[in-house]
């Protein structure tokens, strides 16, 4: 309680102090400090939707990457973050997070990992949490922004969010969408001189795991995903210079018939707009990542 005695101006201090509004908002209508990681600063176009958040990824204090994260299906539409130079390796010891501030906006602005109990209830209403994954036995937990990208102990940790992956079928998981990944890191290690804005995202068809007789989690129908490098080696072998500044790929999440084919971004656009309610301007980077 304030005491009324003291100075107004002071009073109006703590007031702002105490005030939900002065916590920095991790989601909201925009990317705030974390449209660094998308190219030009602009997110992709043509996904709008009431249930869609935008969600700054931050860690340890820092903004990390960038997820439209879907409240309904409690997955994420996409994860934009920039690829940073990387030996691939996997980190092994990071707890899972959740985002507070989904489930209230004067929760604190960054991932947490996940409360011992039964608290989950306090916010499964707007996000995927562990004990969805339990249920899932044919699943695994896929990362849209990998932690095999990023190169950074803290970078890598903030990978491993839950408002980071979608359910996708192991034998996708960790078969070709997996080296589609490494070829991904190989490539951009390679021949990327500048940065390199990666958007990764599912396409869904309502197919969902239940949990106690409840839809809690969309399954991805296709992961997609592109990129964007304008400065790169123009020395390198034609097999992999015309596949800059931009390409994309896409695959199906099943257990076979999963091959991942590569295209060019404006294939991939025309692909996603063909198989699902995107907007017929969408379109994943800023003027298709021409410089």
């Amino acid at each position: 309680f304030l005491d009324m005695k003291l100075p107004g101006t002071v009073v109006c201090l703590l007031v702002l102090l105490r005030s939900p509004s002065a916590v920095r908002a991790s989601v909201g209508e925009t990317f705030g400090e974390c449209k660094v990681f998308l190219y030009k600063g602009t997110a992709p176009i043509g996904l709008e939707d009431h249930s869609l958040k935008k969600i700054c990824q931050r860690y340890d204090s820092k903004p990390r990457y960038a997820t439209l994260y879907d409240t309904v299906d409690h997955i994420p539409v996409y994860s934009a973050y920039t690829f940073k130079r990387s030996d691939g390796e996997k980190r092994v010891d990071v707890p899972w997070m959740y985002e507070p501030q989904l489930a209230s906006s004067a929760g604190k602005d960054e991932m947490q990992p996940f409360p011992r109990g039964n608290v989950h209830q306090n916010f499964e209403d707007t996000q995927a949490v562990l004990e969805d994954y339990g249920y899932a036995v044919s699943y695994e937990r896929g990362h849209l922004n990998p932690d095999q990208h990023q190169a950074e102990p803290a970078d890598k940790a903030a990978t491993y969010s839950l408002t980071n992956v979608v359910p996708q079928f192991r034998e996708f998981n960790i078969g070709q969408w997996a080296q589609h990944e490494d070829t991904i890191r190989k490539r951009l290690n390679n021949y990327c001189r500048g940065t390199a804005y990666i958007i990764t995202g599912v396409t869904t068809s309502g197919n969902m795991i239940r949990r106690n007789n409840v839809d809690r989690v969309a399954i991805p129908t296709y992961m997609w995903s592109a990129y964007c490098c304008i400065m790169y080696d123009r020395n390198a072998p034609y097999s992999e210079r015309y596949k800059f500044p931009a390409f994309a790929a896409y695959g199906l999440n099943d257990k076979e018939n999963n091959n991942v084919v590569e295209l060019s971004v404006k294939k991939l656009e025309n692909f996603l707009k063909s198989i699902t309610f995107v907007d017929k301007n969408f379109q994943i980077f800023y003027r298709d990542c021409i410089p």
